[in-house]
């Protein structure tokens, strides 16, 4: 990774610096230069005196070195044509530039691996507070779990398109999870609206989906406050996708806090779930209720079990509603206009749901 970076600087600092420049590692080998033919050859042993530490700036053969590197140790050296002060000067320009630049990219690809690390569970709790204060990572702000996931064929450059839209990458990262999900680590006010990161949610569906033409989910976890309940929030975004594509099929933006009794239900074994059916429904079971019965059913929960609203909503009689719900009662012994009775029966279709796309095994 360094080569190349070294190489990039390199070559866009030729046409400034009219002298061969280029860069050398601990055992003396030219691994960016503005020559490409010089770029594999192994210097002279002498050169690598550089790296003793004893002196920083080293002339030898025409050409003026520069160590640079970490405090603790040179790990690298720039080298400039001639030994005179404006080589000199050269050299020092050059290190300066590229050792702030190689410790730019090297914090952010650690912190992004620590991040990874983190949200999957891969590193030890204790070591999250050492780790993120050896990366200067900001530990102690609210953040949250964004889990995008391409329901079609993920195209590489939607990572790309994602970390486009956050480009502030001391406070934001953007993690490959795998082929389908990319994770979006965004930090919030510690007194963000639900709403608002709903919204924020929908702005990034609807970027890739104009991007790809393709159907984009979002999971969105709960705000924490410290990094190492990120893993916690990343578990709960992927819960609200699994959750919302069994209970909100319509729902392309689902958030872990919005789920309710859905979360419970899913975490329920599917015999537990199974058998609270067959005791809810001892008359009969829910299957028999047709089509229309059931979309009657889901109008009258809509409008808060008020029966003229929901007559008026589907457009029918308010007798004509009346009867339908005593049919029902007859069915299934459970009088809907009864909060009790209303409640068991939402809390069964909901079962029913998590069954049918969670059948038992026998």
């Amino acid at each position: 990774m360094s080569n190349r970076l070294f190489q990039s600087i390199v070559h866009q600092m030729t046409d400034s610096i009219d002298r061969i420049i280029g860069v050398i590692d601990e055992t003396g080998t030219v691994i960016s230069c503005s020559e490409l033919r010089k770029i594999g050859e192994v210097l002279s042993s002498d050169v690598a005196a550089i790296f003793s530490g004893n002196s920083e700036l080293l002339i030898f053969d025409g050409y003026t070195y520069r160590a640079f590197g970490t405090h603790m140790h040179s790990e690298y050296a720039v080298f400039v044509s001639g030994d005179d002060d404006l080589a000199a000067k050269y050299s020092a320009i050059l290190s300066v530039s590229l050792s702030s630049i190689k410790q730019y990219y090297d914090e952010k690809y650690d912190r992004s691996n620590f991040i990874k690390n983190v949200i999957l569970d891969n590193i030890l709790p204790g070591d999250i507070y050492l780790k993120s204060r050896e990366l200067r990572f900001n530990n102690d702000v609210a953040r949250v779990v964004f889990l995008v996931r391409l329901v079609e064929k993920v195209d590489v450059s939607a990572f790309d398109l994602i970390s486009g839209l956050f480009p502030d990458r001391n406070k934001d990262f953007v993690i490959n999870v795998s082929e389908t999900d990319i994770a979006l680590i965004k930090e919030v006010g510690s007194q963000v609206d639900s709403k608002d990161l709903e919204k924020l949610a929908r702005s990034i569906a609807d970027s890739l989906g104009a991007e790809f033409y393709s159907h984009v989910l979002v999971g969105i976890g709960t705000t924490v406050e410290s990094v190492k309940d990120l893993a916690r929030s990343f578990r709960e975004a992927q819960v609200a996708l699994e959750v919302g594509k069994v209970f909100d099929t319509e729902k392309t933006i689902v958030s872990y806090d919005n789920l309710g009794i859905a979360r419970l239900i899913y975490q329920l074994p599917t015999t537990l779930c199974d058998m609270f059916l067959r005791e809810v429904f001892k008359k009969g079971s829910i299957d028999s209720l047709d089509q229309e019965t059931l979309f009657t059913i889901q109008k009258f929960f809509e409008n808060n079990l008020n029966v003229s609203e929901t007559s008026r909503k589907l457009f029918v009689h308010r007798n004509t509603l009346v009867y339908r719900l005593e049919k029902i009662k007859k069915l299934t012994g459970l009088d809907l206009r009864e909060f009790d009775d209303a409640i068991v029966f939402k809390v069964a279709l909901m079962v029913k749901k998590y069954l049918d796309s969670n059948p038992i095994k026998y």
